[in-house]
């Protein structure tokens, strides 16, 4: 990799190596705007309750930084004339890599969220060393093409992958052996020694909440269940405007829930072994058909997935509707947010058949919640990948995400 991403600027930086109040209120003011979209420095004291004075040194520093861009002066309104300040786009940029059961995806997004390049790979399944020599070579590959200022502006790579890898051999059809090798490897270490950057990592679907809500609708709900059917289905939690990940970084793990359909003899088994698209892939290849096609283009299914496809989707949603209940009568949000790693028109079908599925679970006692699209699709997680590290330079959620790299 090019040496030029070891000399960044001093203004990008300046805001990550300070601590105490300034640094806390930086922040607050960037995710007001990215909330916001727009807002003069007027409206950022009154919700800041800061005077004007401050703000105004804030936002003059932001954007001698780059961090932040000045608009058009509008006119016509009681008072003085006001100018509208937005994130630069091309304030910070950030990789974000997604290790899959089935796929490993290298994105690299601005500082709103704008995909500027990508690299997709699929494989039979996952080994430490393979998704090291994708992402060594990626990264050297997509870097290549930069200027040198968008270097000079990455705030780091960002990880979203499963926790305990080594735990689904069977769900992924892996050799034992080869999946166990996840559990005494730390890849973030790994990648941090062969990376220019700073290098997190977080619970893939946790990241991908956390692009929904930095990028996408999720910004338009203060609390939130998000629901995201991938590879294994799992979940992520946003509650006052923020993501909340819990004791232990697994909050909302939606998969691990007691799944509706109990056979008989059996106990109950998991959300993951109804809701996920690996039991699609099972379904496809038991009728003797191809199922590479899930994982090759997430976005284009074709129309020849028939009656497997249809199966799954009524499946999905009668057990996905009493979880959601189930998850509404403890964190009682007003918004369910549901994405997955499939095309537009089945996320679609999804929601809608979990709607009617959901209006014949008893929901007495509980208050009336919203089931919503997500935005990002099959994105979402290296979307989220790339996202950590902007959350933790430029956000007031780093203090809940990221106090081990303080």
């Amino acid at each position: 990799m090019a040496d030029a991403s070891r000399n960044r600027s001093g203004d990008l930086n300046r805001g990550t190596n300070q601590i105490g109040v300034r640094l806390y209120n930086e922040r607050l003011v960037l995710s007001l705007i990215r909330q916001h979209g727009t807002l003069p420095k007027a409206d950022i004291a009154r919700m800041t309750g800061l005077s004007p004075q401050t703000i105004s040194i804030i936002i003059n520093q932001l954007e001698a930084d780059g961090l932040l861009r000045r608009g058009n002066v509008v006119r016509g309104r009681v008072g003085q004339p006001s100018v509208p300040y937005s994130l630069n786009p091309e304030g910070a940029f950030a990789f974000g890599l997604k290790i899959g059961r089935r796929s490993v995806d290298l994105y690299l997004i601005n500082f709103v969220g704008e995909v500027q390049c990508l690299l997709h790979q699929t494989y039979a399944y996952p080994t430490p060393q393979g998704v090291q020599d994708f992402a060594v070579a990626g990264l050297s590959q997509l870097q290549a093409d930069l200027s040198a200022t968008t270097v000079a502006r990455i705030a780091g790579l960002g990880i979203a992958a499963p926790y305990e890898m080594w735990t689904w051999a069977e769900e992924i059809g892996a050799p034992v052996a080869d999946i166990a090798a996840w559990r005494n490897v730390d890849i973030r270490a790994r990648l941090a020694q062969l990376c220019d950057w700073p290098v997190y990592y977080s619970n893939d679907i946790t990241a991908a909440c956390a692009a929904e809500l930095m990028f996408g609708r999720g910004a338009d709900y203060v609390d939130y269940l998000y629901v995201y059917i991938g590879s294994f289905i799992g979940g992520g939690l946003v509650l006052d405007g923020h993501l909340f990940p819990g004791r232990t970084r697994n909050a909302a793990a939606l998969g691990s829930m007691p799944a509706h359909n109990r056979l008989p003899g059996h106990r109950p088994g998991q959300l993951m072994g109804v809701a996920s698209i690996y039991v699609l892939e099972r379904k496809l290849i038991e009728q003797g058909r191809r199922a590479e096609i899930l994982w090759q283009s997430p976005d284009d299914w074709g129309d020849n997935l028939g009656p497997a496809l249809d199966n799954w989707i009524e499946e999905v949603a009668e057990s996905l509707a009493y979880a959601i209940v189930a998850a509404i009568a403890v964190i009682d949000v007003e918004t369910v947010v549901i994405d997955g790693a499939f095309p537009v028109s089945v996320r679609k079908r999804i929601i809608e058949r979990t709607r009617l599925a959901i209006d014949s679970v008893n929901q007495q006692g509980l208050s009336p919640f919203a089931l919503v699209e997500g935005s990002l699709g099959n994105g979402a997680r290296a979307m989220g990948g790339a996202a950590i590290p902007l959350l933790a330079n430029f956000t007031q959620d780093r203090e809940v995400l990221f106090k081990e790299n303080n």
